[in-house]
């Protein structure tokens, strides 16, 4: 565990909030310099709740869980699962903003949702329902392929996150199983 820096919380802590805090502040800022950045309220709003979502999520994995590659596995799935909604809204997987096709990535998000709580969060069922999201979010990208190739190669990097979530799971799944009972 880190050091309690005797401002609410360890240093990792911290910079996360912070990190957040500042990933919201940028298009805020870029807006003072430029039109090309045009956020709305709502726009603002969608963003702080997404960003953090996935902060409480991740600190409630930690809280949770001390097993670093149980924690990394979660981290990665929250961060395959931030970036297909961040890219879907901000500019489409496939295409342009708006495209049906991007629905099918909310289709990648559902099966990863619905493995984990098959799984009920336990490291091997993790593992398994990660690596079913890779495959929905790769079969997803190649669907896309023949619309927007570029798009669909793009979007098809994201199942290489799912992956490495799958493999974190695995590795906490092994750990499990050399512990004492």
């Amino acid at each position: 565990m880190a050091s309690d820096t005797g401002l609410g919380g360890s240093p990792w802590r911290i910079a996360g909030w912070g990190l957040a805090v500042l990933a919201l502040l940028t298009p805020f800022l870029a807006m003072q310099f430029t039109g090309e950045v045009n956020w709305t309220g709502s726009d603002f709003i969608f963003a702080a709740v997404l960003i953090g979502g996935v902060g409480l999520l991740f600190e409630l994995t930690v809280r949770l869980s001390d097993d670093k590659p149980y924690r990394a596995g979660v981290g990665l799935a929250l961060a395959a699962s931030f970036l297909t909604v961040w890219a879907s809204g901000a500019v489409g997987m496939i295409g342009d903003e708006g495209n049906p096709l991007d629905l099918m990535f909310a289709g990648v998000l559902a099966v990863a949702l619905l493995g984990a709580a098959i799984a009920g969060c336990r490291p091997a069922g993790m593992a398994r329902a990660m690596a079913v999201a890779a495959a929905a979010q790769l079969a997803a990208s190649v669907a896309g392929m023949f619309t927007d190739l570029r798009g669909g190669v793009f979007s098809a990097m994201f199942a290489l996150i799912w992956l490495a979530s799958a493999a974190m799971f695995r590795r906490a799944e092994r750990t499990l199983r050399r512990k004492p009972a």
